[in-house]
């Protein structure tokens, strides 16, 4: 089966963009991952420690496996037009959650593979919920470079792009080209941008990372760190609105992503007065969901300024 015809299936299915890379072993991902982890760069997030081997080699994830196909769905949109006491919220979370939608656009894709194909597959689709190095893998496919902020950089699409992998026994003709250069240059702006310090280049500490610590983390967040969050209470896009390579972003047209109407209606004390019911019913199927209306208010009450980073 010939790669243009997987590309344009995936771009009819709503992808941007789509590559195939054959399956090898990633021992130098694997390597910079246990030095990130050794400098305790993980925080809380103890499960990026396990299944290190099957993140390392894709066949131990999916038996005889010969290809990763990866493909890219843009979720770029303006920012939010709400007024100055509306806390802000990071642009992947503007709608629906994004693992449910690609998950089955990506089963869509597989489908079509094995119809071309004549036979059954074996695969798996993974969305951000599983050991693989996707943006690797995306690089490997040929969809950008992996930039200084640590996102994937689309020369087209930017960073603003959900990930989405399909490791099976499927065979292209051909295989993707690989992307071999870095196009970020002496560029430093995302590092400069971070509000907390926690980025450095290629590197990102998540103990001090703006988006772990109003999603992931499972305690307080340290008192100093809270004072650096401004208006923000869920993600952080920071690093992204300054990156040169999404100043022409191109806004998504995915019905799936459009703008939660009450997300620039809400003001602070909207938030903090919202009842669970509430939540749930004006939240369906967001983002939102992941950590709960009662971390939420955690995150945007104002505490005593006593602890430190």
């Amino acid at each position: 089966m010939r790669l243009e015809d997987v590309t344009a299936k995936a771009l009819e299915l709503g992808f941007v963009a789509c590559g195939v890379a054959p399956v090898e072993e990633l021992p130098e991902a694997d390597r910079c991952l246990g030095k990130w982890l050794a400098e305790g760069n993980q925080a809380g997030m103890a499960y990026l420690e396990r299944n290190r081997e099957k993140r390392r080699n894709p066949a131990l994830l999916v038996e005889g496996a010969r290809s990763v196909v990866v493909t890219l769905t843009n979720y770029y949109a303006p920012l939010a037009d709400g007024a100055a006491d509306v806390p802000v919220v990071a642009r992947y979370a503007y709608g629906k959650d994004y693992h449910g939608v690609i998950k089955g656009r990506l089963f869509q894709l597989f489908s079509f593979l094995q119809e071309s194909v004549g036979k059954s597959l074996q695969g798996r689709v993974f969305v951000d919920s599983a050991p693989v190095f996707e943006h690797e893998w995306a690089r490997r496919a040929g969809l950008g470079w992996i930039g200084r902020n640590t996102l994937l950089i689309h020369p087209r699409w930017g960073s603003f792009c959900f990930i989405g992998v399909i490791i099976s026994d499927f065979e292209p003709e051909t295989y993707s080209s690989p992307y071999t250069e870095s196009r970020c240059g002496t560029c430093h702006r995302c590092v400069d941008a971070c509000p907390t310090g926690a980025l450095r280049p290629y590197s990102v500490d998540a103990n001090r990372c703006i988006s772990y610590n109003t999603i992931e983390r499972k305690d307080a967040i340290p008192g100093k760190l809270k004072e650096k969050l401004g208006n923000r209470f869920f993600g952080c896009d920071a690093c992204q609105d300054v990156c040169p390579w999404n100043v022409k972003a191109i806004p998504h047209r995915d019905e799936a992503f459009r703008l939660n109407e009450w997300l620039p209606r809400m003001s602070r004390e909207d938030w903090l007065q919202l009842d669970e019911d509430t939540f749930r019913e004006r939240f369906a199927d967001s983002p939102l969901l992941r950590p709960g209306l009662k971390h939420l208010k955690e995150v945007l009450s104002p505490d005593d300024i006593t602890s430190s980073l």
